[in-house]
């Protein structure tokens, strides 16, 4: 899966030499962010216009359209994460009124997706890590902080400074022990 500046995004196949799907054509927003479900039959993509757009993958036409859509952030979507059984989605961005990490239920109208949402990160949260053992959803934001969310209770368990700049990565180990962050320092 392949996501460009120009708003593009294409499927391929190892073994061929041409894109199997266009799920969507040059001139959208730049794409900040793609992943697929664990199950492997969905793929999100996050773009600089704050929207979210998820397809199925199994698709036969060459440009099917995003069985889901919709402004996630009014100023950018930065990261997404899939959260269960990839009905709940956890989004990363920047918004007006600072609610920048934001909880959605894919399986409601667009009207009411929206769960839960966290006023934290000024300036706006960039990247988002799901810890499933733990139900736990760590943040890092434009100002060097991270936060560490309870899915189970929405609310934020603790923050703190970790770089004087920007993180722009989070990884978390398979035990769910530890997690690392990286910043634009």
């Amino acid at each position: 899966l392949t996501g460009a500046q120009d708003g593009s995004v294409r499927m391929f196949e190892w073994t061929r030499p041409q894109q199997l799907v266009c799920f969507q054509q040059a001139g959208n927003a730049r794409v900040t962010r793609m992943y697929f479900n664990a199950q492997g039959n969905k793929c999100g993509v996050a773009d600089g216009e704050g929207f979210l757009s998820i397809w199925q993958v199994n698709q036969t036409t060459s440009n099917p359209k995003p069985y889901l859509s919709w402004q996630c952030h009014s100023k950018t979507t930065s990261d997404f994460a899939f959260i269960t059984s990839s009905s709940l989605v956890a989004t990363s961005g920047q918004s007006n009124d600072n609610r920048n990490v934001c909880l959605w239920d894919t399986l409601v109208s667009s009207s009411n997706s929206l769960v839960h949402a966290f006023t934290c990160h000024d300036h706006g949260a960039t990247v988002l890590q799901y810890a499933p053992k733990h139900q736990l959803l760590i943040s890092g934001g434009r100002k060097g902080y991270i936060c560490v969310f309870d899915i189970r209770q929405r609310q934020i368990l603790f923050t703190f400074q970790a770089h004087e700049s920007a993180v722009k990565a989070l990884a978390l180990d398979p035990s769910e022990d530890y997690f690392v962050t990286g910043s634009a320092e």
